[in-house]
């Protein structure tokens, strides 16, 4: 992998860009867990994200090829969103990214407690 990081176009920089953002990961961990979903079911299973920022990484994951947005017909217009087989080939590494963090969380809280003690390091 490091091979990688010195390549001014690091073919894994782009595509982890997307999964950077706090939203990206629990909107594709949601659709993989619940299946299709409408926009409002969306945004009630995940706290604190506004409406801009759904948007938004809904539509980048469209644009990757991560997810469908289906358009139905209908008064009023329904809108359901769901994994697509490429979405779907990326839960497993999500699922394994999740139990890590649980797994983690003491030990990473904890070393965030002692760093921010440490008195270098609120220095600049």
């Amino acid at each position: 992998m490091e091979k990688y990081m010195d390549h001014v176009d690091c073919p894994i920089r782009d595509i982890l860009d997307r999964f950077g953002d706090k939203w990206s990961i629990l909107i594709l961990c949601l659709l993989g867990s619940k299946g299709k979903l409408r926009f409002t079911e969306i945004s009630s299973h995940i706290s604190n994200i506004s409406q801009k920022m759904q948007t938004a990484s809904l539509r980048s994951l469209e644009k990757d090829g991560l997810i469908v947005r289906k358009l139905y017909a209908e008064v009023p217009p329904r809108v359901e969103y769901e994994l697509t087989t490429l979405g779907n080939s990326l839960v497993p590494y999500i699922e394994g990214l999740a139990d890590w963090a649980l797994k983690n969380k003491e030990t990473i809280t904890k070393h965030r407690k002692m760093y921010s003690k440490h008195p270098q390091q609120n220095k600049n």
